[in-house]
């Protein structure tokens, strides 16, 4: 076994969980939340909604199918991952394995971590960590290293980011040549939305978080996921307003719920330490069918502020918060959820289908 250096995660309340890097050394600061998942750590690592945070995984055995190939569809779209990097700033583990076995598997985690410069943390008690984050909420936290007085960082912030800006492309992507125009507002898009949105009768522009779509006279827009606080993003939020008077289709999934939301007039606040898993379990609202949905987010659409003729869609069992909305008319609608998956339950990938037949 590679012998490891001594790191520590200390919380802004005090609290200190000592363990072993397995990854790059280097202190980091940034919002401590955990996630609930058995596998899918490569796409979790990927997906551009975790920026600027430090992710527990409550699942105790990580690494041990290694790290995918970097092979890419005919789209030049990596196949295994959800982005181009790693947009974690820290993985925080109870145990490391050091030996991987997996077919498709062409490094260990270490490795790809230390290749991407982002901290690994093991042998945490990530139970009792988790317990903390459950009762206090998402807390500030930072890794410093043992040995190294250059690593006492202070906490930082990082919702004072614009994290959205950070991860979404800066120029305007085409992809396909269908007879059906869709705009996708990436602020942060997983690669699996825009895998399920490139069809043969489709040309998908995948445009910059900011950038006034209205001006492309499309058939259909869908607002994706993301990092930080909507609240912060009224560009996007300004040009969504603008479109829900054009009675075109919209669909949102995860921030775009919360977009489409803020531009109906409801209200979006942060949760006390979000939805981070594959098992949480989502009711839709008018038919009581229930679904187990993959999520990753910190805020929630506050469902009694919705306006006239809007209405919740879809509800999380677990805590009664909001996990979609709709219209009551126009065909507009969104889910807080991750249909999409990957890694995850795919028990609602039809809101593609749905969304694409209304073109």
């Amino acid at each position: 076994m590679q012998k490891r250096k001594r790191a520590t995660l200390i919380l802004d309340d005090g609290s200190r969980f000592e363990g072993y890097s397995f990854g790059y050394e280097q202190a980091v600061a940034g919002e401590v939340v955990f996630n609930t998942a058995m596998t899918g750590y490569p796409e979790s690592l990927t997906d551009p909604s975790y920026r600027g945070q430090i992710v527990v995984m409550t699942y105790p055995l990580i690494g041990n199918y290694g790290v995918p190939s970097d092979q890419r569809d005919e789209h030049g779209i990596h196949l295994y991952r959800e982005s181009e990097r790693i947009h974690t700033l820290a993985l925080v583990v109870s145990e490391y394995s050091e030996k991987y076995s997996h077919w498709n598997a062409i490094r260990s985690l270490s490795d790809w971590l230390t290749e991407e410069q982002v901290v690994g943390l093991s042998g945490i008690d990530t139970r009792e960590l988790t317990k903390t984050l459950r009762e206090k909420g998402s807390m500030r936290g930072k890794i410093v290293f043992e040995g190294d007085r250059e690593s006492d960082i202070p906490f930082e912030d990082h919702s004072q980011r614009n994290l959205m800006a950070e991860v979404s492309p800066t120029e305007v992507q085409v992809y396909g040549n269908g007879p059906k125009k869709v705009v996708l507002v990436d602020c942060g898009a997983k690669n699996n939305i825009v895998r399920n949105l490139i069809r043969p009768h489709v040309t998908l522009y995948r445009v910059p978080w900011d950038y006034d779509f209205n001006q492309i006279d499309y058939d259909g827009l869908f607002l994706s996921n993301g990092p930080g606080d909507p609240n912060a993003c009224q560009s996007t939020i300004e040009h969504v307003r603008k479109a829900l008077d054009k009675g075109k289709p919209i669909c949102g999934i995860c921030m775009g719920n919360q977009l489409l939301a803020l531009a109906s007039g409801a209200k979006v606040s942060k949760m006390k330490y979000g939805h981070r898993s594959h098992n949480q379990p989502v009711q839709e609202v008018e038919t009581k069918s229930c679904f187990i949905t993959s999520q990753n987010h910190g805020y929630a659409v506050e469902a009694t502020t919705l306006g006239s003729g809007w209405r919740e869609r879809y509800i999380n069992l677990n805590d009664g918060t909001n996990e979609g909305i709709c219209h009551e008319s126009l065909p507009y609608f969104s889910a807080q959820f991750h249909p999409e998956a990957c890694s995850g339950p795919t028990d609602t990938m039809t809101l593609f289908d749905e969304f694409l037949n209304l073109l």
